[in-house]
C-alpha cells in the first residue's frame, strides 16, 4: 500500500492574487480561502469591517489547528470575536490577539491583503 503525503501547508502567498469581490463577503463576515501554490497549500482567511478587510494565516497559535470546523465560521455568534472551534481561543479581529483561551496573550499570523477597486487580493 502506497500513501501519499499531504501537500506542505504555506505560510504566505505572492502579492496580488485576487481572492474575491468585497461584496462577496458580509459586511461584518468572515471568508476562509485555500491557494494551491506549485505543490503547496495556503490556508487563510479574510475578515470584512466595512470596506476595511484584515487577513490571518487559518492556524490557531494554541495548538496549530484551523480555526473553523464549519466552513466561513471564524466569528462568535455575535460577530464581535474569532473563534478556535477547537479549544475555544478568542482573538480580536483588528489585529488578532488572543484574548481568551488557551493562548491568551499570543496573536493570529497576519495575512497581508487590502481591496483594489472593490476586490479583495493579497498584498
Amino acid at each position: 500500500m502506497t500513501t501519499e503525503a499531504a501537500p506542505a501547508r504555506l505560510d504566505r502567498t505572492p502579492a496580488g492574487v485576487r481572492l474575491c469581490a468585497l461584496t462577496d463577503i458580509a459586511e461584518r463576515g468572515a471568508r476562509g480561502f485555500v491557494l494551491q501554490i506549485g505543490e503547496a497549500r495556503f490556508h487563510g482567511f479574510v475578515v470584512r469591517r466595512g470596506p476595511e478587510v484584515v487577513g490571518y494565516v487559518d492556524r490557531c497559535p494554541h495548538m496549530g489547528f484551523p480555526l473553523v470546523q464549519v466552513l466561513d465560521a471564524y466569528q462568535t455568534p455575535d460577530g464581535r470575536l474569532l473563534q478556535c472551534a477547537w479549544h475555544g481561543a478568542l482573538f480580536e479581529p483588528e489585529d488578532g490577539r488572543c484574548v481568551g483561551g488557551p493562548c491568551l496573550g499570543a496573536s493570529l499570523t497576519p495575512w497581508p491583503v487590502r481591496t483594489v477597486d472593490g476586490a479583495v487580493v493579497t498584498a
